[in-house]
């Protein structure tokens, strides 16, 4: 589920070359606050496929919706709030 969504983000992904002691600066369009720089295009993908893990786990912890991507789906169930006993 993750890796099919990571995929999916990174062929959506912008790539631009800014002045910068990191050149390489690239993001992807409907992720706010994904992106990542790098001194080389490899570097700065590598930097924002962790950028999208931390992004989506720290999404679902706030209860966000996760955008789809190209068919690209991250479902979570609903949590329930109150605890539940697993031990009758």
């Amino acid at each position: 589920m993750f890796a099919e969504y990571i995929a999916a983000a990174l062929r959506r992904a912008e790539y631009k070359i800014i002045e910068s002691d990191e050149p390489v600066f690239v993001s992807v369009p409907g992720l706010n606050g994904a992106w990542a720089t790098g001194k080389t295009i490899e570097e700065a993908r590598a930097e924002l496929i962790e950028v999208i893990e931390e992004w989506l786990v720290l999404g679902i912890k706030l209860g966000h919706t996760i955008p789809a991507i190209d068919g690209a789906m991250i479902n979570v169930p609903a949590i329930n709030e109150e605890p539940v006993s697993v031990v009758e």
